[in-house]
């Protein structure tokens, strides 16, 4: 069977394994280890987070960021509970539910704002909107950086965040499907992202960076950690062999091979989105701050592109959906723009 491997801008997903992680599972492999977390590559890997963000966090790892958001939300609220996100985040139109399926019930409570961006007075809205005891009682806020519009908190936008937070009695939960594009578009370290900002319980990417599998829960409030094994246990999420996921982070960690590889992509949704700028039929819908770029086409420019075997998602109804990885190429994102202009020539 041939095997159709020409590079698509469809997800970050779709990218293979870096070489670094690969090598590391390999390096994993030799020998017998203990199992359920009791390896060599799991302590080893614990201690490098808790030095990359500066405090002494507790860290769990997981299959996937569906099981790493629904098991954090899960830990930080109860069945009565509600949790305050944006429209669009994952955690509303993506995880099939999850989060209520974890805590047994928890609502989500949506905010409305431009950029996928929840702010201040969305929370403040949801949380006093009604405080009689017939209603979910808000507990939590769930945050994704970068989020699923491609667009990044601030600092100072987290940090306002968490004043209306610590005024309402609220935990904050930041989703990190793509921690390292974040960290690269801002310029900040992981510490000043998170828990110096007010970040409570951050679910850390690695998948979409170069991973092959596996997510981390890290806990920098630590309280918020008790019986979370058991969670992780009870979902089918603690891994007999965690050797293999924990070893892989142990790659992305050398030599800074996670920033590195989230810079290259986020390189390149720059290159992508400045040189599709202006183009006739072409309208960027958000700023590209990290690796996804979001345009509204014209639908002679997107059945064109379809047909020319280009792979992406539409997505909220009106824009398409290209994002750029670690393995991303120029050479073929300069094929992708070629495209879009010869078929706005086309269209004329």
């Amino acid at each position: 069977m041939k095997i159709d491997s020409k590079e698509q801008f469809a997800s970050d997903n779709y990218s293979g394994v870096c070489p670094e992680v690969l090598e590391y599972l390999i390096k994993s492999n030799v020998g017998s280890a203990p199992a359920y977390g009791n390896d060599i590559y799991t302590k080893m890997v614990s201690d490098k987070m808790r030095e990359i963000f500066e405090c002494d966090c507790e860290i769990f790892f997981v299959f996937n960021g569906t099981s790493a958001n629904s098991l954090s939300l899960a830990a930080m609220s109860q069945s009565y509970h509600s949790v305050i996100c944006h429209e669009l985040a994952h955690i509303e139109t993506d995880e099939c539910g999850a989060p209520a399926f974890a805590s047994n019930g928890a609502k989500l409570l949506l905010g409305k704002s431009e950029n996928g961006k929840l702010i201040p007075a969305n929370i403040e809205e949801l949380v006093t909107k009604r405080d009689d005891i017939h209603y979910p009682k808000p507990k939590v806020i769930s945050i994704t950086q970068s989020n699923e519009v491609g667009v990044c908190y601030s600092l100072d936008e987290i940090r306002a965040i968490k004043k209306v937070a610590n005024r309402l009695n609220l935990k904050i939960h930041m989703d990190g499907a793509r921690f390292a594009n974040a960290l690269m578009s801002i310029g900040c370290t992981p510490a000043e992202m998170t828990w110096k900002s007010g970040i409570d319980v951050l679910s850390f990417g690695g998948t979409k960076n170069g991973m092959a599998f596996g997510e981390a829960v890290v806990f920098f409030d630590k309280k918020l950690a008790e019986d979370f094994e058991y969670r992780v246990k009870q979902a089918g999420q603690l891994a007999s062999k965690m050797r293999y996921i924990s070893s892989q982070w142990l790659g992305l960690f050398q030599d800074d091979t996670w920033l590195k590889n989230a810079k290259h992509a986020n390189n390149l949704a720059k290159f992508f989105s400045t040189s599709i700028e202006g183009v006739d039929g072409v309208h960027l819908m958000f700023p590209s701050d990290a690796n996804e770029v979001f345009l509204k086409l014209k639908p002679e420019i997107e059945v064109g592109l379809r047909k020319k075997g280009w792979i992406f998602y539409n997505f909220i109804g009106v824009s398409s959906r290209f994002v750029f990885s670690w393995s991303s190429t120029k050479k073929r994102v300069e094929e992708l723009i070629d495209d879009i202009k010869n078929l706005s020539k086309d269209k004329i």
